[in-house]
């Protein structure tokens, strides 16, 4: 049953009234999703390929120019965005699993879309997660690009590097803060620490797969925990967030990890916590009206897990209510993004992948 409009915008969506629509299929794993111009998307997959959508769903072919990526496990072609300036420039940035020396590890890029958006030129790795390491999983890998126009990248803590989230001496378990040409800018927070990696923002991480900037320009993460603790936060500069010597979350099969706590003087805590883990993936903020005026604001965020989507409404920094919304999704869903014209998006991560739209 419709919901009038008057009523939509003055209260908010029905929750139990959404429905999605297909708007493309047949993609492999899907992981990342960035729009374009002309109602098109660029969209990745994980075995490395990136493709343009046609507003019409069309699939179009693979873009040539994407380098070799490792896709093993958790890894391959990962997530992509638009540089702020696109309309003018056409660069992209986007993240993957790159081989090399010692393993593999994250790595983030940049390019130009060709004018007739079927190639990457001038493509560039301006950053690479240090050190490689031979590991299939927690590449992390969500690109945002700040208020600033700096770039936050998430980077997971390669499972068996854990305690590498510690210390400042690598990239494992951190997000760091780049310039568009990957140097660090002056402004981070251990730029002159010796011995610090000089693109660290925040540490004590373990594999963060959502970001993404509030209506106010905050920044905001979605982190995997263990069998349990999954994580919202907001990293901000210099602090400490804990993995893994405080958790909520405790090891697969059960058991503690480490000393089993979850507070420690000089840690932060989450903003929001799931016990049990819903596996978040994808996080995006609601700015229109869509979706009625209740839900202006809210944090989206994907769950691999359970399949549904879950609805944070926030009062400053703070979680205020949490709502599950396609509970009988029967998807995985890898990501969420709002599109241009105002409405939510999501990528199912499957063999035959969907991008998916999202009507009140």
């Amino acid at each position: 049953m419709a919901i009038p409009l008057a009523l939509l915008f003055a209260t908010g969506a029905n929750a139990a009234s959404l429905r999605t629509e297909v708007v493309a299929s047949g993609l492999q794993n899907p992981w990342g999703l960035a729009f374009i111009d002309g109602g098109r998307m660029l969209v990745t997959e994980r075995p490395g390929r990136m493709r343009v959508v046609a507003a019409d769903g069309t699939l179009g072919a693979p873009l040539t120019g994407v380098p070799k990526v490792e896709a093993q496990g958790q890894g391959g072609l990962l997530d992509v965005i638009t540089d702020s300036g696109f309309a003018r420039n056409r660069t992209i940035y986007f993240c993957f699993s790159e081989p090399g020396a010692g393993g593999n590890s994250t790595a983030l890029a940049s390019a130009r879309l060709s004018d007739d958006a079927t190639a990457l030129e001038g493509v560039r790795v301006v950053f690479s997660q240090k050190p490689k390491f031979a590991s299939k999983v927690h590449f992390g890998c969500r690109i945002v690009e700040g208020k600033d126009h700096t770039l936050f990248l998430t980077l997971g803590d390669r499972f068996a590097r854990k305690d590498d989230a510690q210390t400042l001496d690598n990239h494992h378990g951190k997000v760091v803060r780049l310039r568009k040409d990957g140097t660090a800018p002056p402004d981070n927070p251990f730029t002159t620490r010796p011995g610090a990696l000089p693109e660290i923002w925040s540490y004590g991480h373990r594999n963060l797969q959502g970001a993404a900037l509030g209506p106010d320009g905050r920044f905001w993460t979605s982190e995997h925990g263990p069998q349990g603790g999954d994580e919202i936060n907001h990293p901000e500069a210099g602090k400490n967030y804990g993995w893994p010597v405080i958790t909520y979350g405790e090891n697969y099969g059960g058991g503690p990890i480490g000393q089993g706590i979850t507070t420690q003087a000089g840690m932060e805590q989450p903003v929001h916590y799931w016990v049990p883990s819903i596996a978040p993936s994808g996080m995006a903020f609601i700015t229109s009206e869509r979706y009625g005026k209740a839900w202006k604001g809210s944090m989206l965020v994907g769950s691999l897990k359970f399949q549904y989507v879950a609805r944070l409404t926030l009062s400053g920094t703070k979680v205020v209510k949490e709502e599950k919304l396609l509970p009988d999704l029967g998807s995985r869903v890898r990501d969420v993004r709002e599109g241009p014209d105002g409405f939510i998006y999501l990528l199912t991560d499957a063999r035959n992948g969907q991008v998916l739209r999202l009507l009140p």
